[in-house]
């Protein structure tokens, strides 16, 4: 399917919502101002002056009002020889992401987001990029209008579920991986029977390795599977997911720093470190073991710290 998206002005968006008046349809979508049905192309037009052309006559029509950047390109993975098909970021795709695996307090979080074809402009014009880009604020205001425009599902692991199983030997990548693979199969049957182009997942681990870790399970999402780093710069699919999740991880660690009285720093540096010292002296082990995961070395750095305190 061909695509292009060209940016007009005020002047130029108003010639081409008379041109295609005749052809009007009703598309109720945030930002659209403007939305148009013909017989091989669908046109939709934002508030922000954006116009996406989608299907067969999408270059030619967008060629009337000044040009068209739809070329074919092929994007390749980053890493792990994985090579994404042509015009990828164009395609129907599931992705997913997470977060949190790196932090001392707080939960790991993994979520799947579907987007359409014909929903990339839409995830785009609610702010979606690569949220490396993006700060928590920014991500809290825009993570519910995607909630609502797509078909998604997150997880959330809390301290307490994440150090049972991780006492039982589990590594971060087993965990992350059974994650991924019920976020995607939640989504999957939300979709009741739509199939996608392709599902990436942002890579943590090899292809052969991730599904080692989920080899027990009884049903493994394994159809047009791929895998890349830097996911969410090669679809907004995942860029979507990376911000669903992340909400989700500042929500519970909202939560979090509710109970501590604090408010709870993100990472596992020094600041961690004298954060749970404090809490370990007012609340004890069990508390701040309920909100941290506690394999990591910030426990017996906070203890040292404690310790020293106390004398």
């Amino acid at each position: 399917m061909g695509q292009s998206v060209l940016t007009l002005d005020k002047k130029k968006l108003n010639e081409l919502v008379a041109h295609y008046t005749t052809f009007k349809v009703i598309r109720n979508a945030p930002g659209v101002v403007f939305a148009a049905k013909l017989s091989d192309v669908a046109i939709t037009a934002y508030k922000s002056g954006k116009v996406l052309f989608q299907g067969g006559g999408a270059i030619r029509e967008a060629a009337l009002w000044g040009g068209a950047d739809g070329q074919a390109t092929v994007v390749k993975s980053a890493a792990k020889g994985e090579i994404l098909p042509e015009r990828f970021s164009e395609l129907s795709v599931i992705g997913s992401d997470e977060t949190g695996t790196g932090d001392f307090f707080g939960p790991v979080t993994v979520a799947a987001c579907f987007v359409r074809a014909n929903q990339i402009e839409l995830v785009r014009e609610l702010g979606v990029k690569d949220s490396k880009q993006l700060n928590d604020d920014y991500m809290r205001q825009i993570a519910s209008d995607l909630q609502a425009a797509l078909i998604h599902s997150v997880l959330t692991l809390t301290n307490d579920k994440y150090n049972e199983v991780q006492a039982k030997g589990w590594s971060q990548g087993k965990i992350k991986a059974l994650l991924h693979n019920q976020a995607l199969k939640h989504v999957l049957r939300k979709m009741n029977g739509e199939k996608p182009d392709y599902i990436l997942i942002d890579q943590f681990a090899e292809r052969g390795i991730y599904y080692n870790h989920i080899k027990n399970e009884s049903d493994i999402v394994r159809e047009n599977v791929l895998f890349s780093t830097k996911a969410e710069g090669l679809h907004v699919a995942v860029a979507a997911a990376s911000i669903i999740a992340r909400v989700a991880f500042l929500e519970e660690m909202d939560r979090l720093s509710g109970i501590a009285g604090v408010q709870l720093p993100k990472g596992a540096g020094k600041i961690v470190d004298e954060a749970a010292a404090k809490i370990l002296l007012r609340g004890g082990e069990d508390t701040l073991k309920s909100m941290t995961k506690w394999h990591f070395a910030n426990a017996e750095k906070a203890k040292k710290i404690a310790s020293l305190k106390r004398k």
